[in-house]
């Protein structure tokens, strides 16, 4: 373990240290994830909009863009790069002939299955035991509920 440069009691600097590596962490998180979804012949944008699809539930184009936090006019680009690679199909909504659903194919729910292990990599925290992996669990929940938004918890 690096010890902290902060004066013991210093709590601004062991908070703005504590954030930097959080954001050390989660780059490398990133790193790791992109690469996974990249060998599944995806781009990180187009694997994180199918990770988002529910294969039991069609959807339609603008509430993918919501959960994503995107307009409209991005996700119609990755919906065409999952259609293209036959992941999803654009369907007509039964319910509004007017709406395209998006529809998880059979492959497509294949390829899903695997980016969600590759969102779940946890290979950064092979290095802390059993206690370690609470104490980090129970800490980074701790912290993530506060001001996360209700979907950080479905990730």
């Amino acid at each position: 373990m690096v010890p902290s440069t902060a004066a013991p009691g210093d709590r601004a600097v062991l908070a703005g240290e504590a954030v930097r590596r959080i954001l050390h962490v989660a780059a490398a998180l990133r790193h790791h994830q992109d690469e996974a979804i990249a060998a599944l012949g995806l781009t990180p944008a187009a694997g994180r909009a199918l990770h988002e699809l529910d294969p039991d539930h069609p959807l339609p184009a603008r509430d993918l863009a919501e959960q994503l936090g995107c307009d409209r006019s991005n996700v119609t680009g990755l919906a065409d790069k999952l259609e293209q690679a036959g992941l999803v199909e654009r369907r007509t909504d039964p319910t509004d002939r007017r709406q395209k659903t998006l529809v998880v194919t059979a492959r497509g729910r294949q390829v899903r299955d695997r980016l969600r292990q590759v969102m779940s990599d946890s290979r950064l925290l092979d290095g802390l035991s059993a206690a370690e992996l609470a104490t980090l669990h129970e800490l980074v929940w701790k912290v993530s509920d506060g001001g996360c938004p209700e979907a950080c918890g479905e990730i």
